[in-house]
């Protein structure tokens, strides 16, 4: 199946912040059921591109820079995953197989829109 047809979509994935860190063990199931859906996600001919986002990072307000994220957020922005469907609704439908939902995990699906040449 080709992604040439398909518009693309973001889903960026928010952690809660205030759960325990699992064990070793527990991480190495955790990445074996991310892995497994984003194979099936390329097996499908959805699967664009992804990449996990470090803890640390700047957050820019206005002409302020501080350290970020916050440790008082709710929730983390712990990556994303770029796919290619036929719509919205059919990349939300991908998204529902994202194994992080069962834990608190939430996925947020959004359009990505082609800038026009720079």
């Amino acid at each position: 199946m080709s992604t040439s047809n398909k518009s693309q979509f973001l889903l960026l994935f928010r952690h809660p912040n205030e759960a325990p860190d699992p064990s070793p063990e527990e991480m190495q199931q955790i990445f074996g059921k991310w892995m497994a859906w984003m194979k099936g996600l390329k097996a499908q001919g959805h699967f664009v591109a992804a990449d996990r986002l470090d803890d640390g990072g700047k957050v820019l307000r206005g002409t302020s820079v501080t350290d970020g994220p916050f440790a008082e957020a709710k929730e983390i922005v712990g990556g994303f995953v770029i796919v290619a469907a036929d719509h919205l609704a059919h990349a939300a439908e991908l998204a529902r197989g994202c194994p992080g939902l069962a834990g608190g995990t939430v996925v947020e699906v959004r359009p990505i829109e082609d800038l026009p040449p720079i």
